[in-house]
């Protein structure tokens, strides 16, 4: 291998040359046909990236002659890092670049279908008013509220798993808040600077790292599956995350944050060790059992 072989090409070489160690790697072949598809080169120029791969890497090749396919080669160690989420993403979904919005997965794959999706025209005028810093007015649909007109200045997007939130300051209340992307409406970027008190420094949940430590859950008889499910070697989970954020990972991923592991259905695999770890945190009443600490009363 020479790895500062490969950190010497340019930018659209090292992207073939990942796809060809991608094919090979997930699906033990690739073929020109499949580097003409996906990058639109000439025949002649898939068959110089194969050459180029295998010259860079010749233990991770071999060419099938009767057939025409470069196949995995027996010592085949990969070439680049194939970061999990971004495989699954193409396993499922295929290699989209917003040309082909009809994209096939790449091998037979069934997810739990989204039954909530922002629109664009709303999620990309959110996008403009983060990465520019604007304030964006919104007509928002709110449960406790109803429908209103507001000024916030959102600064990140957050993926609960179930849908889309904006984080942003809401001039209305005075208070940074989450705001469900599918529930805005008529959002309008403002051609003005944040005020210093509405920047994300100045959230204190965005900003404040809460240490959660998962563990199997104590009613499990097999606690060493667990350990293999969530690839715990050494000791618990410990998750560093948003205090903004952590009532909504706990709900996801099914924790159980009751402070004696009380619940008992089977979807709860997960303890929080240290329920604890939530005091001051918002949104801590979205994890499954969570109990706020009992206020102390003092004797006289």
């Amino acid at each position: 291998m020479h790895p500062q072989r490969v950190d010497g090409l340019s930018h659209a070489q090292r992207e073939r040359l990942a796809y060809i160690d991608f094919r090979l790697y997930f699906f033990g072949e690739i073929g020109r046909p499949d580097l003409s598809g996906r990058f639109g080169v000439a025949p002649a120029g898939a068959t110089r990236d194969l050459a180029l791969y295998r010259e860079i890497a010749s233990q991770n090749i071999e060419f099938d002659g009767s057939s025409k396919v470069y196949r995995i080669g027996k010592d085949f160690v990969p070439l680049f890092d194939h970061a999990p989420q971004r495989v699954l993403s193409a396993i499922a979904l295929g290699f989209g670049d917003g040309v082909n919005v009809d994209s096939q997965s790449l091998l037979p794959c069934e997810s739990p279908t989204a039954l909530s999706s922002p629109r664009m025209d709303v999620l990309a005028p959110i996008c403009r008013a983060i990465y520019a810093k604007r304030p964006v007015t919104i007509r928002y649909h709110s449960m406790s509220s109803g429908e209103s007109e507001r000024v916030i200045v959102p600064f990140a997007l957050v993926d609960t798993g179930l849908r889309w939130h904006v984080r942003a300051f809401d001039r209305k209340s005075g208070e940074f808040r989450d705001f469900v992307v599918t529930r805005i409406e008529a959002p309008t970027l403002l051609d003005e600077e944040p005020k210093a008190n509405e920047r994300p420094e100045n959230d204190i949940q965005w900003t404040r790292i809460v240490e959660l430590d998962f563990v199997p859950h104590p009613r499990l008889s097999r606690p060493e599956i667990i350990r293999m499910d969530y690839g715990m070697k050494d000791g618990p989970i410990r998750m560093r995350v948003r205090a903004a954020v952590a009532g909504y990972m706990l709900l996801r991923w099914s924790v159980d944050a009751s402070p004696d592991h009380s619940l008992k259905e089977e979807q709860y695999r997960l303890w929080l060790s240290d329920p604890l770890a939530l005091y001051g945190v918002e949104n801590a009443k979205l994890a499954p059992g969570y109990q706020a600490p009992a206020a102390k009363t003092i004797r006289k």
